[in-house]
């Protein structure tokens, strides 16, 4: 059996990854800050599914966390098959009034902690010959968006290291692909501190699973990107090619102004 490592796992898209991979009997390290809600799923997943799930309680937004993920998963003597880096969150609001701590932990957790898992093993998936590595980013990733920008360029930040990485790795038959979810039913806007006004004004929400499955999908076919949800979420990374980036984060500072 193979074995997947999730990041974000405690809800969310984190969760589905894991339900859906569980299902299809895939051994799981789970990591959240929450041991609570991590030891509930993997009860849950161990008696439905009859597989071994590890649980890693860990903040990974605090330096040092990934190094103690890696010895730990390592002392385990498990092999990844599969890395899923979906831990993130975004914060709204204008950049010059936010805490700043906060920005330097979402970076932290979107991009250093991203990186760094990726770094510790990609090359044991280069010298096996195979593997998989799913980096959520979000449709956010086409464009910066103001009263995100933090959070919008930690996500184009994650796009283009993907399809780097994909491109990099092909020879190695080791799987690379890019996550880019539209809006989709989780905790993001609460955690974000979106006004509820805000949070309203999103387009179709797209579900946790319907965003498992299309990666999943893309990934069998060895594709490097795919954009999860309804219409408007696959026309906005035409609209970043078609529309000059200042008239397009024109437009947006004044749909994202509270």
């Amino acid at each position: 059996m193979s074995t997947a490592l999730i990041t974000g796992a405690s809800g969310g898209i984190g969760k589905a990854f894991a339900e859906e991979l569980a299902e299809r009997k895939t051994n799981l390290v789970l990591i959240a800050r929450s041991e609570e809600k991590l030891n509930q799923l993997a009860k849950q997943l161990k008696e439905k599914y009859q597989i071994q799930v590890d649980i890693i309680v860990k903040d990974l937004s605090l330096p040092g966390a990934t190094n103690e993920v890696f010895d730990i998963v390592k002392n385990k003597e498990l092999t990844i098959d599969l890395l899923i880096n979906n831990a993130g969150f975004g914060d709204y609001g204008e950049f010059a009034e936010r805490d700043g701590e906060r920005q330097i932990k979402m970076i932290q957790l979107n991009i250093i902690a991203l990186v760094d898992l990726t770094h510790k093993f990609l090359p044991l998936m280069q010298q096996k010959r195979s593997g998989s590595i799913i980096n959520v980013s979000s449709i956010a990733g086409f464009q910066p968006i103001p009263y995100l920008s933090v959070y919008a360029a930690s996500k184009a930040f994650i796009l283009s290291f993907s399809q780097s990485l994909w491109a990099e790795n092909r020879s190695y038959g080791v799987r690379v692909l890019c996550v880019c979810p539209g809006p989709t039913e989780t905790s993001f806007f609460t955690e974000a501190k979106f006004p509820p006004t805000m949070a309203a004004k999103t387009q179709k929400i797209t579900s946790p699973e319907e965003v498992v499955k299309d990666a999943l999908v893309a990934l069998e076919k060895g594709e490097s990107l795919v954009v999860s949800g309804g219409f408007v979420s696959k026309l906005i990374p035409q609209l970043s090619k078609l529309a000059p980036r200042q008239t397009l984060v024109t437009m947006l500072e004044k749909q994202f102004k509270s």
